[in-house]
């Protein structure tokens, strides 16, 4: 089974077995788990929900999680694509999805993701990565605690340097 780096309940990071199968569009959909396309969920995922399997949505950038705000308490997974480490469309998804729309299911970071931008992905509400570089669950940590002080609001509640300062 593939394995992702995971963000537990209590701040940890671990490297844990994924048991969703990605499936591409011209794929037949196997047993078990599954993470599918925006579009091929729309066609399909009534079918697959009543099958009682967790089925997960892969979201490309350039697709709009609204299209997900009605079926998100179905959903297991949302996989926000990350098509190159520039394209920053994924954060404001995952900000959506935990802010706007208070899911609370497995928000997941595709694609190209770098440990670089760990912090910021924990911040805005991403709690599972798959990482490009092949990057550790321990350097995923170091990275997302490697700044002791924030200095705005995000889903991450970690509280502003303002408010630390008592202002």
């Amino acid at each position: 089974m593939p394995t992702r780096i995971k963000l537990t309940a209590d701040g940890r990071f671990e490297l844990v077995e994924d048991p969703f199968t990605t499936v591409t569009d011209d794929w037949a959909i196997p047993k078990g788990d599954v993470i599918i396309s925006l579009t091929r969920f729309q066609a399909e995922g009534d079918r697959l929900l009543s099958e009682g399997r967790k089925v997960g949505v892969k979201l490309e950038s350039s697709e709009e999680v609204e299209a997900l705000a009605y079926d998100l308490p179905r959903i297991a997974v949302v996989a926000l694509n990350f098509p190159k480490f520039g394209d920053g469309r994924a954060f404001t998804n995952a900000r959506l999805l935990r802010d706007r729309y208070g899911y609370a299911g497995e928000v997941r970071a595709v694609g190209d993701v770098l440990r670089e931008l760990a912090g910021q992905m924990a911040r805005c509400g991403f709690d599972a990565f798959e990482p490009a570089d092949g990057s550790s669950a321990e350097a995923w940590a170091r990275a997302v605690h490697r700044f002791r002080h924030v200095y705005q609001r995000a889903a991450d509640a970690r509280p502003p340097a303002y408010v630390e300062r008592g202002e």
